[in-house]
Parts: structure tokens; C-alpha cells; sequence
């Protein structure tokens, strides 16, 4: 790892710590101190109104509404009204009975004092024993002070509650103290003395109650202080079932009136209280909503019917609120870290969505994790982390981009425009775009630099990794190693690319080492590897292999450079060099030296020849060495590009070659016939050359066929479908050619003898001139040959045509 990258690293970490530490400290406080208490209440509303329940069948409300008052009068009615109506509630059996109605005072006396209000409702509450009175607090001018029901009543009462409701900070009624009282005489909310006379359960002998309990210190001292204290204990916070009108309600003067069947109130929880408009004790609650407020008798309702279903909420403590709402801001912060920016995002947005739906189902289960603080640090920390690591970012680019600027340029710059030099003044931001945007511009050359030069190199150029893994190659590459039955040039390992190379010699090389392709990538190899080493491909061809490492600016070695030169025309011509020079030094000085030879020997009386055979002797050397000498300068100019093409009928060159070869052919009783139909044989060809060619044929065809035979030469014209030919053939009835000896007939410096065929003074170039001219001609020459049956050379050559 490089010293920026470490840089880069450090710098995003450091402000990852830092952002992290942050977050979790502001999420802590926050669920801690409960600093975001009104919008955890809120959200604790929203929950609570779509966590909507069904309302129990066994819990009914009586209600004193707006029409019973229109039937019966006004507030308040005597109470021999409410004796009648707990009569024919008693008839029908219910299981517990709860009056929300207030009794502090005596009725005024009537004349008949037997059949006061007082004592016939006190009557009907003996009776039936089912009927749970309320209490409640009152300010006595020195403190609060217990309002009870007359004697008479609370006698007669199966049991007192109290119906007091917990008001939050907001005004909303969310929780309920099961049990309330004052100076050790503590009383069970009404719902509650409902559920235990139902269940014949003695007043204050409940176990397992839900809610929150005080401290057992704060319980013992209020218990002794006999100061007037209001106690309170068990605090329940109401799963409510539903808004107003969510449970059965009847009116009281129906009740009343009986015209509601009694069957309706058997084995009921019946409620019997204020529902009228300005009368009823009426509250906000969660489930509220647009109704505004809900009547304290319907809140009884919900009470009792959460405490029969045993459901109810529980506060999360507040640790548990703050390891809550810490998980899903330390996830976001390692997704910041680890994830990209897009990702990230998601991932927050999906967290938020996490942390509300968990409170959510946390609240069916009966448990409130308030997500406040969660959501607001998630809200945060993005943004948050997203300034900060921008702001880092603008500061390294920055510091990099003026290194990168200092740098030498390695290629030229255009200069910038008139528009841009009077551009206006740029804040920090503009001013490191235009940087990246300069070093953008730079990379983008660079590369194409790079590319261009890699693409133009002459010869086949690989870049690969450290490992060997080709990373880019030019087309001369991939078009080579295509060729050798490799398709696959990008992303191949070296090694693989050369296992069919054959490498000769690399011993001599590479002294007392076993070669590997894998030497191309040693640093130990380099000095070797950069001079190259000789192979030789699968189709023959010699190569020349160099591989070179490549650095990076740290001086760290980042890959290598492989390149391949084809040197197969290089050692063909050594090759040909080294035959040139065994035949100067052997064919063509042998008779120099036999000419030197014989003037020795005749300058000396004892030795000397007759003049005549001395003079031929010299004639003959002389003319052999001509011939050689005339032999290489012919080949020469056959292999060279300058050719003077004319415009010509091909049958003209054929006749000058057979005329030129006529007088020999004629020395050795061989004939020269020409079979040319008539028409146009129209050719571009050099005059010269190819009549030469020709003549070199029919001159081997003579040396090599016995007397008294016939050359027979012949032109036919070819329409193709591409292009027309013309093809000359030149058939023979000598001694033929061996099948062994005819891979090698256009090859240098080869000359062949079998049986009755004479002694040939030529050294071998004749056939290889006659293949040059006919390849410069772009024409094709091959030929069919047995020994002892004669030899046929068909010369096809492309047709002119104006």
C-alpha cells in the first residue's frame, strides 16, 4: 500500500471516528434525557390510532347523554332514578357495575323520609352488591383532602375507586394509576374493583398488576407521612382500543324505560356515566384524533378492557431507549465507512424506515420505544458525514492536484482561451473543478498517448500485472498470437501465451537454469530478458522475445513490458548471407584460381601447355566465373522493386526467349515448338525479366533433356470470374526431377543429378530468379514432374486489360 493511499485512509477515518463519536454521544443524550419527549408522544399518538383494536361484547356503557337528559330533565336527577335503573340492571345478572357518578352530599330530604332518594339507592346498591362507587381528590384549602360518597352509600357499595387519570405534559391522557389514595388508605381504579368483583377477588389483594411501580422507598415514606400526600402506585400506560362511540353504548332513559331487553346486560361489565356534551368528564387521549376529547366513561371502558385482556404498554427504561436508538445510528455510521455514497443513502433511508416500523410492532407487542432520538441523529448524520468527507476530500484533491500541476507535463498544452482567462472570480469549490478538471484532461491524453504510441509500436507489445495477467496489448499482438491459435490475448497469463513457443538455445543463455516462461518476469532475469532471447513459433517463424519491468512513480514495480520481434527475415537472410559467402568462397574462387594456376604453369618451359589448350582452359574459367558473376547481379535485380512494367502481349516474350534459346537447343537436336492460338495475350510485365525467366527455363529444359527430344511451349488465356490470366506452359521431355529433390527447386544454391542426367556446371540460382520475377508479377509458377518423364512449369500471370 502506497504512502497516499495510507494518507487517504487516515483521513477518511479520522473524520469517520470523529463524526461516530458524535452521533452516539448526541443519541444517547437525547434518549436519555428524553429531550425529543414531544415528538416520541406524537409518534406514540400515530402508533397507537393505527394500532386499532376490536372493543370487547362484554363491557357496556350506560350513558347519561344529551338525549336522556332531553327525556328525563335536567342535571341533576334524584336519586331514587338511579336506584330504579341499578333494580333492573340487578335483574340482569351483569358481572360488575361501575357508577361514574359523584355522591359527596345528602340528597335534600323529602316528606317521607322512608322513601328517600338516599336510602332507596342505597337499598338497590345492597341489593345487588355488584356496584363500584367512585372517590376523589379535592383541595381542602390546607392540601388535597379524599371526597367520598355519603356513609349511606359507600356502606352500601361493594367497593370505592378512584377514577383519576394522568395527564402528560401535553394535556393528553395516555396512562392510568390502578391504585391511588391518601395517608395509607389507597383505592383501585375503578376498571380495576370492576375486574375484582367480576372475579370475587378481596380489594387490595391483587397480584401481578401491570404498570410501573414507585420506588418501595417513595411508597413507605408516603405511607407514614399521614401528611396529606396523595399516594399513587401502578402506573398503567392504556392501549386503547379505539376513539369515541369505539364501545357499545346505550342510553340511560332507554335502560330506563326498559327498552332495552334484559338479556343484554347478563354476564356484562356495564359502565354507567357522563357521555353528554358539557356535562362528561371529557380528555384528549391518543385515539382522540378529530374528535378532540373522549369521555372519561368511555376511557373506564378501555381500562377495563385492557386489564381483562391483559394488555398494556410498557415504557422502555432509559437505557433500553438509548441502546435503541444507538444500533441503528452505529450501523449508519459503519455503512457510511464501508458502503459508497448511494449505498449509504439507501441504507440510512432504510434504517429510518427500521427504526419507526420497530417501534411500531414494539408497541402491538405492548412495549414503546420511543425512535426520537434515533430519527433525528439519522436525519443528522448523513448530511453531517457527507460535509465533513466533502470538506476532506476538496482538501486533499487540492493539495494533490497542485503536486500534480508541479509535475512536468509530458505533453503540450493547449493555451487557454480569451473567454477563459477573463473568467470571473471562482470560490474554493470552482477553483478545485477546474483543477480536477485540468488533471481529468491530462489523465484522459495521457492515456490516449499511451494508447496511440502502444497501438503504432512496429512490433507485437504486451503490458501486464506483476503476476504475468496481460493487462493491454496492440493489435500487431493480438493479430500474432491469432494466428498461433491463441484468440485470447487480454487477461491471459503470460506463461500460457508462450507454452507453445520452442525456445532454441536458451542454455547457452541462461547457463545452469532450468528456462521457465515465468523468466520473463524475474527481476533476476532482466539484464538477459532485456536483450531479448530467440524462439521459434509453431509456424517456423524466429522471434526475438524482450521483456522489460515497468515502475510506478514510487519507483515500485507495477508490471512489465513484453514485446515480440519477428526476425524470421533478419535469419533468413543471415542465412542467405552465409551461403553467399560458402559459394564466393568455394564456387567462384575456384576458377579464379585455376586461371592463377595455369599462369604459373606456363611460365614454366617444363610445364607449360600448348597455346591452345592454355587459351581455352582460360576461356572456359573465365566464362564460368562471368556467368556466376552475371547469375548474383540477375538475382539482384530480380529481388529489388525496381521492375520497368510495359504494357505488352505476353506471346512476344515467349517467341524472344525461344529465339534466344533457339542455337542451343539446335547444338543438341532438340526442338522448340510453340503452340500459341491465336488472340491477345495482354500482360504488364518487364520485358527484360520475364524473358530471362523464360529463357532460364528453357534452358534448364534443354541442359536437362537427352538430344532429340521436343520443348513444347504453350499460351492459353483464363476469364475468370474475378480477373483474367494469362498461363504459359513449358513442358519438357528430359531427365525429371525427383520427388525428394522438388521442395528444394526454388531454393539457393541447389542443383540435382540422378542417373543418365550429365554433369551441370550451374550453382543453383537459375529457379530461385525464375520465382522472384514471377512473385514480383504477382503471378504463380508450379510444375509437375516424374524422373525420366519430363518436367511442365505452368506460369500463371494476371491479364491487362485497358
Amino acid at each position: 500500500m502506497n504512502t497516499e493511499h495510507i494518507k487517504v485512509e487516515r483521513i477518511a477515518l479520522r473524520e469517520w471516528l470523529m463524526i461516530s463519536c458524535l452521533m452516539l454521544l448526541l443519541t444517547a443524550g437525547l434518549a436519555w434525557m428524553a429531550t425529543l419527549n414531544r415528538i416520541d408522544l406524537s409518534l406514540y399518538d400515530r402508533f397507537m390510532q393505527a394500532n386499532s383494536v376490536p372493543a370487547r361484547d362484554d363491557i357496556i356503557i350506560v350513558g347519561i347523554d344529551d338525549y336522556s337528559l332531553t327525556e328525563l330533565g335536567k342535571w341533576p336527577w334524584p336519586r331514587a332514578r338511579h336506584a330504579e335503573l341499578l333494580q333492573q340492571l340487578s335483574a340482569a345478572k351483569p358481572l360488575a357495575i361501575g357508577l361514574d357518578v359523584f355522591f359527596p352530599e345528602a340528597e335534600p330530604s323529602s316528606l317521607d323520609a322512608s322513601s328517600s332518594g338516599d336510602q332507596q339507592l342505597a337499598a338497590a346498591l345492597s341489593a345487588n352488591n355488584l356496584t363500584v362507587l367512585p372517590v376523589f381528590s379535592e383541595n381542602a384549602g390546607k392540601g388535597l383532602s379524599v371526597g367520598k360518597p355519603i356513609p349511606a352509600l359507600a356502606s352500601a357499595a361493594r367497593q370505592l375507586s378512584h377514577i383519576h387519570l394522568e395527564l402528560d405534559k401535553d394535556g393528553v391522557a395516555r396512562s392510568v394509576f390502578l391504585r391511588e389514595g391518601m395517608n395509607g388508605e389507597m383505592w383501585p381504579h375503578m376498571a380495576l374493583a370492576m375486574k375484582d368483583v367480576a372475579h370475587k377477588i378481596a380489594p387490595g389483594t391483587e397480584a401481578n398488576l401491570p404498570g410501573a411501580r414507585l420506588s418501595a422507598a417513595l411508597r413507605a415514606d408516603s405511607t407514614k407521612s399521614g401528611n396529606g400526600l396523595w399516594q399513587r402506585d401502578y402506573q398503567m400506560h392504556i392501549p386503547f382500543y379505539g376513539s369515541s362511540g369505539h364501545f357499545k353504548s346505550v342510553p340511560y332513559v332507554a335502560v330506563l324505560r326498559g327498552e332495552v331487553p334484559a338479556d343484554f346486560f347478563k354476564n356484562k361489565y356495564v359502565l354507567i356515566g357522563p357521555t353528554a356534551v358539557g356535562m362528561a368528564d371529557s380528555f384528549p387521549t391518543p385515539v382522540s384524533a378529530n374528535e378532540g376529547m373522549i369521555a372519561g366513561i368511555e376511557i373506564h371502558a378501555n381500562i377495563l378492557a385492557s386489564l381483562l385482556d391483559g394488555r398494556s404498554v410498557q415504557m422502555a427504561s432509559n437505557l433500553e431507549a438509548s441502546l435503541y436508538c444507538l444500533c441503528p445510528v452505529l450501523l449508519a455510521m459503519l455503512a457510511y465507512l464501508f458502503l459508497s455514497p448511494r449505498l449509504a443513502l439507501l441504507t440510512t433511508f432504510f434504517l429510518f424506515i427500521g427504526v419507526l416500523a420497530a417501534s411500531y410492532l414494539a408497541m402491538r407487542s405492548g412495549l414503546w420505544l420511543p425512535p426520537a432520538a434515533a430519527l433525528v441523529s439519522l436525519m443528522i448524520a448523513y448530511p453531517l458525514w457527507s460535509w465533513r468527507r466533502l470538506e476532506a476530500a476538496i482538501r486533499y484533491l487540492g493539495e494533490e492536484f497542485i503536486l500534480l500541476d508541479n509535475e512536468p507535463h509530458l505533453l503540450p498544452e493547449l493555451k487557454a482561451t480569451d473567454e477563459e482567462e477573463k473568467r470571473p472570480v471562482q470560490d474554493r469549490l470552482e477553483q478545485r473543478i477546474d483543477a480536477m478538471q485540468v488533471a481529468a484532461r491530462r489523465v484522459r491524453d495521457l492515456r490516449q498517448f499511451v494508447s496511440d504510441s502502444l497501438s503504432s509500436l512496429p512490433d507485437a507489445t504486451l503490458v501486464t500485472t506483476t503476476d504475468g495477467n496481460v493487462l493491454l496489448s496492440n493489435q500487431i499482438a493480438k493479430t500474432y498470437f491469432a494466428s498461433i491459435g491463441v484468440p485470447q490475448v487480454n487477461d491471459a497469463l503470460v506463461p500460457y501465451l508462450f507454452a507453445k513457443m520452442n525456445p532454441p538455445q536458451l542454455q547457452e543463455q541462461l547457463p545452469g537454469d532450468a528456462f521457465s516462461w515465468w523468466n520473463l518476469l524475474d527481476l533476476q532475469k532482466t539484464t538477459i530478458m532485456v536483450s531479448g532471447i530467440e524462439v521459434v513459433d509453431p509456424r517456423g517463424r524466429d522471434l526475438l522475445i524482450k521483456s522489460a519491468p515497468c515502475y510506478s512513480g514510487k519507483k515500485e514495480l507495477v508490471g512489465w513490458i513484453v514485446s515480440l520481434i519477428n526476425i524470421t527475415a533478419i535469419r533468413a537472410a543471415e542465412r542467405s548471407r552465409d551461403e553467399t559467402l560458402h559459394f564466393i568462397s568455394h564456387d567462384m574462387r575456384a576458377p579464379q584460381a585455376s586461371i592463377l594456376a595455369l599462369l604459373e604453369l606456363q611460365q614454366d618451359p617444363a610445364t607449360a601447355l600448348p597455346q591452345d589448350e592454355f587459351l581455352k582452359r582460360i576461356e572456359k574459367a573465365s566464362r564460368i566465373t562471368l556467368g556466376l558473376a552475371d547469375n548474383f547481379v540477375q538475382l539482384a535485380r530480380a529481388e529489388s522493386q525496381n521492375y520497368h512494367l510495359e504494357d505488352m502481349d505476353f506471346q512476344d516474350v515467349l517467341l524472344d526467349a525461344s529465339e534466344e534459346m533457339w542455337t542451343l537447343a539446335k547444338s543438341k537436336h532438340i526442338k522448340i515448338v510453340t503452340q500459341i492460338p491465336e488472340g491477345d495475350y495482354p500482360v504488364r510485365v518487364d520485358r527484360a525479366l520475364m524473358t530471362r525467366a523464360l529463357t532460364n527455363l528453357l534452358s534448364n529444359g534443354i541442359k536437362y533433356s537427352p538430344s532429340d527430344t521436343t520443348i513444347t511451349c504453350s499460351l492459353e488465356y483464363e476469364a475468370g470470374l474475378v480477373e483474367a490470366s494469362v498461363i504459359c506452359t513449358i513442358k519438357d521431355q528430359g531427365y525429371g526431377i525427383a520427388r525428394v529433390d522438388q521442395p528444394k527447386l526454388f531454393q539457393r544454391f541447389q542443383r540435382f543429378k540422378h542417373g543418365e542426367q550429365p554433369k551441370n556446371d550451374g550453382v543453383g540460382l537459375g529457379m530461385v530468379f525464375v520465382k522472384a520475377v514471377i512473385d514480383h508479377h504477382h503471378g504463380q509458377i508450379s510444375f509437375v514432374s516424374a524422373p525420366n518423364e519430363g518436367t511442365t512449369f505452368h506460369i500463371k500471370l494476371p491479364a491487362f486489360s485497358v
